[in-house]
């Protein structure tokens, strides 16, 4: 058995998941101080890495493309082996910065891993979203409405990943349930053999940073298979981005008594392991509608143990993305339902990490 969050945190779920509103999903906070980027300086030119600070200023990494050969896979496992699994911004940013910043508005972002080894997702990782789904849509997995006993684990094909204000594309012909779920991504930092992840601390060794997944999910043809995997799979079906941000850069921010957010003092004391399980907040807008708005510690499985089981079968890579699954106010669950069409915006955002924005076309 896996533990899952303890009942007091699954009971805190938020309410305002349940109710569309038109207002930002949540607050994403101050950009990340440290974030890495696959970008291409004009469509259709050579993709390059970039370090990005504050979300502001981007810096090459690569000016030829041959210190990082295979990319932004290149930079995550010398990056991680290099320092025993995470470096400091403050430390990445001295040793990085080189030569003059562009900013980042003035290049096109990519996927950060535009072909990563694995996708990795989770099912009916959230309690509200088990409830939602299985009443729009019976039968689609056999665990029903109760929670899962072990982690519902499947992946999604590399092939369907693109990058931040890319275009969704809806099948035509194939489906006209096409659904948004905005997810946590984490990204794993280097080679483990099978078993070799056995509690929290080995968990947390091999990863290497967050990003910010959208499972864009055909419903019906999900439905219509025993596997999840071809409802999830089509291309353009896994917007991923807009960067990766290394788990030691990862911050959080507050409101105080006034409503002005400030960066949490605490957080440079505090280990990303310890933030995610308080709790970073997530949530999805469509249109600028509020659909999903929850946070990790209502997961119902922990990252560390969605590593454990996954691990126990399997070898991990570095650059394997494990979306860690969705909160309830999917379209599925909405009456009349919320699925996206042609001319839509889908906007996740994850706190301390960003926004993903993508088009639906």
């Amino acid at each position: 058995r896996f533990a899952r969050a303890p009942p007091a945190a699954r009971r805190r779920c938020l309410l305002s998941a349940r109710a569309a509103s038109t207002s930002a999903a949540v607050d994403a906070g101050p950009p990340p101080h440290v974030a890495l980027v696959t970008f291409e300086r004009s469509p259709g030119q050579r993709p390059e890495l970039g370090l990005v600070e504050n979300g502001h200023w981007l810096w090459t990494l690569d000016v030829d493309g041959t210190r990082y050969p295979r990319g932004m896979l290149d930079v995550i496992e010398r990056w991680h082996d290099a320092t025993s699994g995470g470096r400091m911004s403050d430390e990445i940013l001295e040793t990085e910065r080189k030569g003059d910043p562009v900013p980042v508005a003035s290049v096109t972002l990519l996927a950060p891993i535009p072909d990563p080894p694995s996708i990795v997702c989770v099912g009916k990782n959230y309690l509200e979203h088990i409830g939602e789904v299985d009443s729009s849509l019976p039968g689609i997995s056999n665990s029903g409405a109760a929670p899962p006993e072990y982690p519902i684990i499947f992946t999604k094909a590399p092939t369907s990943v693109i990058g931040p204000n890319a275009s969704i594309q809806i099948p035509t012909g194939v489906s006209n349930a096409i659904d948004y779920e905005g997810e946590l991504g984490v990204i794993v930092g280097r080679s483990v053999p099978p078993g070799s992840v056995v509690d929290a601390e080995s968990a947390w060794d091999a990863v290497f940073g967050f990003t910010i997944i959208n499972d864009v999910t055909a419903r019906d043809v999900q439905k219509q298979h025993q596997q999840w995997y071809l409802g999830k799979s089509f291309d353009t079906f896994c917007p991923m981005g807009p960067w990766i941000v290394p788990k030691n850069a990862l911050r959080l921010n507050e409101s105080d008594g006034d409503g002005e957010s400030n960066e949490r003092d605490s957080d440079a004391k505090e280990s990303p392991a310890f933030i995610v399980k308080r709790g970073i907040a997530l949530g999805t807008a469509v249109n600028g509608e509020r659909r999903q708005r929850s946070d990790t510690s209502l997961m119902l499985f922990d990252v560390p143990a969605l590593l454990q089981v996954v691990n126990r079968a399997m070898s991990l890579r570095a650059g394997d993305v494990i979306a860690t699954g969705t909160p309830a106010g999917v379209g599925a669950g909405m009456d009349p339902k919320g699925f996206l069409k042609r001319g839509d915006t889908c906007e996740v955002t994850v706190q301390g990490v960003g926004v993903l924005k993508n088009r639906v076309a």
